[in-house]
């Protein structure tokens, strides 16, 4: 089995460049930009949405009650907000195609 390698920043924007047919200067400010936009508009409306890819989602987090695994003891999570990312159906299905029934 082969072992599965992470595609570098630096390979995704030469491959989108020469996608594109821009410089590799003008796709990495590309990225950084989209990069920049994702935070700034979850910060603000908790909401970013990648057409044909996903969405960025902030949510909150009630606190509640868990275990200490070591000794079992009652401890309090406080309250959060966190950020999570829910892939689009069309992305999914592609890479992970649905079980036939």
């Amino acid at each position: 089995m082969a072992i599965a390698t992470k595609m570098t920043q630096s390979q995704m924007v030469k491959e989108l460049a020469e996608a594109v047919g821009v410089t590799s200067k003008q796709a990495k400010q590309f990225v950084v930009s989209l990069t920049e936009m994702a935070i700034r508009e979850t910060k603000k409306n908790g909401l970013f949405i990648i057409p044909g890819i996903g969405r960025l989602v902030r949510q909150e987090r009630k606190a509640r009650v868990g275990r200490n695994p070591a000794t079992g003891e009652a401890i309090k999570i406080p309250a959060k907000k966190v950020v999570k990312f829910r892939v689009a159906k069309a992305v999914k299905d592609s890479i992970v195609p649905p079980k036939k029934k």
